[in-house]
């Protein structure tokens, strides 16, 4: 450790920076009151379009995204770039998706996705099930975020005998975020974006311009990384896709797309916003997110030609890549410099954190305490649910990490992006469609979890012995094809979900079961700033999502 003094003053002084910007956040943009969903859990609906584009992009760019792409590309090659084209089309794809979910969300004053559910299919069970999906899948989202920082205080040498001393530095940070997300709540990760992202900018930008001459020019990394996968002759591994993987790479990628603005805490974000434009403008400006991370994921190939061996995993015989790029800063740029890198991946796992507890906690008490547990709840009962929430789920996401596999938590986050797939016939389309029953999309919510989970099951990892969930490439011979290519589990999944729901419907329709009744209007998906419901809306954040639309 006394080799990293300098990495460990200067992470520590900018951790302690934005965790004081955390506290004084509740008195930014000060809204009377605080206990009410509205201002505590979506920053009261008044976000720019600078705090927007901030927020969303470091909600959505993660420190977990910081570490694992490059680290996969380090081991996997040209599979691992799959996150730079589904975050390009993301964005055309929900442009018109987010701007409607907008207004009918503001006009109704709806604080989760499972809110518009609930008003559009006037179906409480289908509203369940996309809460507790939601939920499901934001839980070990958060614990991956914990797995970014723990690379950077192995890197620095921060470890212990026990599994306690080992993660006593990351029980701290998580427990400074937990005091000033439960007192400043949406306005905190929203002003600490500002700095985590101008962080990451500057950190990647000196090594993309650095690094390639230190290293002999992109030619020499490039020859480095072919020589380093032709050697290892791995199926799937190499420079350029091979013909076995690019059906895999298209669907991961149009799939990982689909599922990134399901995710609550991306609709939160976006839901913060004060009116259409802002969202338009984002949508058009946060590709720009997309151009780092490409420039991100180089860093794999960078760390292959420095040669950066990955330290030692938590199981004997095992690697953790996941501090290739912290190893590669600290081997390659002065320790000051690598303390600011270092500390620009540990801030970039608080802002999304954050953010994630608040949705996974606005889902809870919108969707199951007010709908099943306590109807009557006043506004600040509900802020204050929503707050304790938001600890219960940090608490369980530093517990995955000390007392679960790393590996295990990353497995979970798998098939996290799988199940959110699963709520978009219901949140996605039902923006634009209605003709799908509710029985029918609560049918094929259930035929495409039990697919996806079938399929994760009978996937191997030979890498690790692993014989089930073994990852998120399914060979289709398995599916009965005569093919040795494999397909993302999530693309198909959903397209079982689809083709039940619509199957379903046709027959409820045949036999005139009724669909319940839909509390939404036409021009409740074109509302913008300033409309007189929306303000009327505004003015009771917390009221009945059902009762507001009648």
């Amino acid at each position: 450790m006394s080799d990293h003094i300098t990495e460990i003053v200067i992470f520590t002084l900018l951790f302690l920076l934005v965790s004081g910007m955390g506290f004084v956040a509740a008195r930014w943009r000060a809204p009377k009151d605080m206990a009410h969903l509205d201002e505590w859990g979506l920053g009261g609906r008044s976000f720019g379009g600078w705090i927007t584009w901030f927020l969303v992009g470091g909600d959505l760019y993660t420190a977990y995204t910081f570490v694992a792409v490059p680290a996969l590309i380090f081991g996997a090659g040209a599979a691992g770039f799959f996150a730079v084209p589904y975050t390009v089309v993301i964005y055309p794809l929900f442009f018109l998706i987010l701007i409607r979910l907008w207004s009918v969300s503001h006009r109704h004053g709806f604080v989760t996705p499972a809110d518009f559910v609930r008003s559009r299919f006037d179906s409480p069970l289908l509203a369940l099930l996309v809460a507790i999906t939601g939920i499901v899948a934001t839980m070990p989202y958060i614990a991956l975020q914990l797995v970014g920082i723990e690379a950077v205080l192995k890197t620095m040498g921060v470890t212990g005998e026990s599994a306690f001393a080992r993660h006593l530095p990351i029980i701290i940070a998580f427990a400074i975020l937990a005091a000033y997300t439960y007192q400043s709540g949406l306005r905190a990760p929203a002003l600490i974006a500002f700095v985590k992202d101008t962080l990451i900018y500057i950190v990647i930008i000196v090594a993309v311009l650095y690094l390639p001459y230190k290293l002999g020019g992109w030619g020499s990394i490039f020859d480095d990384a072919n020589a380093k996968f032709q050697a290892s002759k791995a199926p799937g591994d190499g420079i350029i896709l091979n013909a076995n993987n690019q059906l895999q790479y298209i669907t991961l990628a149009l799939g990982s797309a689909l599922a990134l603005f399901l995710y609550p805490h991306s609709i939160t974000g976006v839901l913060a916003s004060k009116n259409r434009n802002v969202i338009k403008r984002n949508m058009s400006a946060l590709p720009a997110y997309s151009l780092l991370l490409g420039l991100i994921a180089l860093l794999g190939y960078m760390a292959i030609s420095a040669g950066v061996k990955p330290l030692p995993g938590a199981k004997a015989g095992s690697v953790d890549s996941n501090t290739v790029v912290p190893l590669l800063f600290d081997q390659q740029f002065p320790s000051w410099f690598a303390g600011v890198a270092f500390a620009a991946i540990g801030i970039g796992a608080l802002v999304p954190a954050a953010i994630m507890s608040i949705a996974a906690a606005n889902l809870f008490t919108r969707n199951i305490y007010k709908e099943y547990l306590k109807k009557d709840a006043t506004p600040a009962q509900e802020a204050n649910v929503s707050k304790i929430t938001s600890l219960v789920v940090k608490v369980g996401a530093v517990a995955c990490i000390i007392f679960l596999d790393p590996q295990f938590s990353i497995d979970l986050q798998l098939i996290g992006g799988i199940i959110i797939l699963q709520t978009g016939p219901a949140v996605a389309l039902g923006l634009f469609i209605r003709w799908l029953h509710r029985w029918a999309l609560i049918a094929g919510w259930a035929a495409g979890m039990a697919m996806g989970m079938w399929m994760l099951y009978n996937i191997p990892n030979a890498a690790t012995g692993r014989k089930h969930f073994g990852g998120s490439a399914f060979l289709l011979s398995d599916l009965g094809f005569d093919s040795q290519k494999t397909i993302y589990v999530g693309f198909v999944a959903v397209a079982v979900n689809l083709l039940v729901a619509v199957v379903v419907t046709l027959i409820l329709r045949a036999a005139k079961t009724p669909d319940g009744m839909d509390h939404t209007t036409p021009d409740d998906y074109f509302a913008d700033e300033g409309d007189p419901r929306l303000e009327k809306a505004r003015t009771t954040p917390d009221a009945d999502p059902i009762a507001s639309s009648t």
